[in-house]
């Protein structure tokens, strides 16, 4: 939980808010209780009613309403330097490999890493490996380029995220005012699922790295905005009533979602961003 300045009303989360203006961006230097500064960024926002400070993959952001002093934004960042430490640490990714043709030995699948066997072959496909049950075989052209190898990556991870989709939808459309137009699955930089207003689904791509339970969960939490397109009370109940194991899902994504998610931009590279 990001923390707030407990003085005004709770206001939404800064990625519902829409950007400030590029001249109202700034930063200031923070310090953590192990010495090191660290850079964050602030902006003042004009519908933000209390300062806000957060933490995702990208770094520390500073959110502070347009009437609210910078020194006021400096100490409540120095307030909570022991709460922007942990969550530095939580969010900053391990070091990830790219794909490397012939030389990658495992892949994460389904929250799982699976191995991986390369075999030279004329055309590039990935699948299941005939030799072994929990493993993964790549044919792949020995004169390809790694570029080649990350399309067929992408590939085969949508067409799993699909299946998946496919194989979990047909039990929660029961009660729903109508099903989904269609379903997105793509990288995203930070959320993990949307609804648009025209009843497409958007999922990240990523969650077919995660287990599958977490993937789950994100559907069904969409899935409910159908009925409810905010996350009341009542939403949170259809969330419940369809799928009580959700806390923890929700807690395990937020635990290991930055890894996810880092995992699978390193292995596709620039395309894995949105």
């Amino acid at each position: 939980m990001n923390p707030v300045a407990p003085s005004s009303p709770r206001t939404r989360g800064s990625r519902d808010l829409p950007p400030a203006s590029p001249s109202t961006r700034a930063s200031l230097q923070a310090v953590l209780p192990d010495g090191r500064t660290v850079e964050v960024p602030y902006a003042r926002h004009p519908r933000a009613r209390r300062i806000k400070l957060s933490v995702d993959d990208r770094g520390a952001r500073l959110t502070l309403p347009p009437r609210a002093s910078l020194a006021a934004g400096e100490r409540f960042v120095a307030e909570h330097a022991g709460w922007l430490a942990t969550q530095l640490h939580r969010h900053a990714p391990p070091s990830q490999a790219p794909l490397e043709p012939f030389a990658t030995a495992s892949l994460p699948l389904q929250g799982a890493e699976r191995p991986l066997r390369w075999q030279p072959a004329r055309l590039a496909r990935l699948g299941e490996d005939p030799s072994d049950p929990d493993g993964l075989l790549f044919e792949f052209p020995e004169r390809a380029t790694p570029a080649a190898a990350v399309r067929v990556l992408r590939e085969f991870y949508l067409a799993h995220a699909r299946a998946q989709v496919g194989r979990w939808l047909p039990s929660y459309l029961s009660g729903l005012p109508r099903a989904p137009r269609s379903f997105r699955i793509r990288p995203v930089r930070s959320q993990w699922g949307s609804l648009a207003p025209d009843g497409t689904v958007s999922l990240d791509l990523a969650l077919v790295l995660a287990r599958p339970s977490a993937f789950e969960y994100v559907l069904v939490h969409e899935l409910c905005h159908l009925l409810q397109a905010n996350h009341s009370p009542r939403f949170w109940a259809e969330v419940e009533a369809r799928f009580p194991a959700w806390r923890e899902e929700r807690d395990w994504l937020r635990e290991n979602g930055g890894r996810v998610k880092a995992r699978l931009k390193a292995l596709l590279g620039g395309g894995a961003g949105s």
